[in-house]
């Protein structure tokens, strides 16, 4: 379980990266929308896992790697914004969140399963 502190600085990084992502993002991935889901910090705040979620990107996992190779240039824009919050900025690495694709795969499990009930009931 992440401490105040942790979840704090999570907090303070989507904030920034989000905005780096906002002004620059297109830079990286043109014509993608990149949004950040969700920050985990290390105990000693100096690793930060990034879940990224992509809109209009047909290969998710390409995006996700270019974004990994720009992972140093990000830290740095991150570093001068934040950089009189904190001692240590971070080293970045960035995933994939697929939460949205499991919610889209719940659902259909669970239509699948109610068209299967009603079917049986008649």
């Amino acid at each position: 379980m992440e401490s105040k502190r942790q979840q704090k600085f999570a907090g303070v990084i989507q904030e920034e990266l989000a905005q780096i992502f906002q002004k620059e993002g297109t830079a990286y991935l043109p014509n993608t929308l990149v949004t950040i889901t969700r920050v985990r910090v290390s105990p000693d705040l100096a690793i930060a896992k990034v879940y990224l979620s992509f809109l209009n990107s047909p290969n998710t996992s390409l995006a996700v790697n270019t974004v990994n190779s720009h992972a140093g240039e990000i830290r740095y824009k991150l570093g001068s914004r934040i950089r009189h919050q904190v001692r240590v900025i971070p080293e970045l690495t960035f995933f994939v969140d697929d939460t949205n694709e499991y919610v889209e795969r719940m659902d259909q499990l669970f239509d699948k399963i109610a068209k299967e009930r009603k079917d049986q009931e008649e």
